[in-house]
């Protein structure tokens, strides 16, 4: 009995000792670190009592990206600007049409433009009544095809566009575009889709604006026939104006006048 007795001492002093360690060890902070044994592994994990550690909340949105954005060379009552191959074109609020060489804008051609657009196609624009041009050879040449109110060169060059008052999306086939010199009609092809803005571009795809500011986007056009890969909505804030650069990214203007990049 005694024996008994003593072993059970011995036990309760053994766990006091261990016990008084592990607390001199939290408290002191700057312990020798654990370092297992030959043949011992790592620690074990909580054991049953014991309260697992929390898991992570979630990840904080990232912040917006912030350009620092300087101004351009000046044009006084610049109203809508396109950029593409390298060159910069702009309409002003007079329908006057410039391009950009160096820091100075020079005037192009004789007729004003309200819209004008600059890619591999060429550089196109539509005037005041919506009729569609092509700058060649020092002036812009009037396409007795259809009327559009806005138009966009930035694709793989095929030219694409919106009907004036029917909003419909067509596009214009890369040889019927850069073979066009004034001298006759143009046909477009429908591609099945109303848009109120739209623009292309070589890597990107196509993207459109529609009259209830939604965004859709159709990853494929083919530049000898203008078939597309169908059209697909893009979530996101209410757009008024989206445009495609040749680097693959977009830019959207929502209906409040925010810029977004993609």
């Amino acid at each position: 009995m005694r024996a008994v007795v003593a072993f059970l001492l011995l036990l309760c002093s053994l766990a006091v000792s261990h016990g008084n360690g592990r607390g001199m060890m939290s408290m002191s902070g700057r312990g020798s670190p654990h370092r297992p044994g030959p043949g011992l592994g790592p620690r074990p994990g909580p054991g049953p009592g014991l309260l697992p550690c929390p898991s992570p909340g979630p990840r904080p949105r990232p912040a917006p990206v912030r350009r620092n954005c300087r101004e351009g060379p000046r044009l006084y009552g610049a109203m809508q600007i396109d950029a593409g191959m390298g060159q910069v074109v702009v309409a002003d609020k007079y329908k006057r049409t410039y391009f950009l060489s160096g820091l100075t804008f020079y005037r192009l051609g004789r007729l004003g433009m309200k819209h004008v657009t600059v890619g591999a196609g060429g550089l196109w624009g539509t005037c005041h009544t919506n009729k569609v041009y092509k700058y060649v050879a020092g002036d812009f040449k009037l396409d007795k095809g259809l009327s559009m109110h806005q138009v966009d060169a930035g694709g793989d060059g095929q030219i694409v566009g919106v009907g004036s008052g029917s909003y419909n999306a067509y596009c214009l086939k890369e040889e019927t575009a850069s073979g066009f010199c004034g001298r006759r009609t143009l046909s477009w092809t429908s591609l099945s889709r109303k848009m109120m803005y739209y623009s292309c571009g070589p890597r990107m795809g196509c993207w459109g604006v529609d009259k209830r500011h939604r965004i859709w986007i159709t990853k494929n056009i083919s530049p000898t026939n203008c078939r597309t890969s169908g059209w697909t909505a893009v979530p996101g804030p209410r757009r008024k104006m989206i445009e495609v650069s040749s680097d693959g990214k977009v830019y959207g203007v929502t209906t409040t006048g925010r810029i977004y990049e993609r």
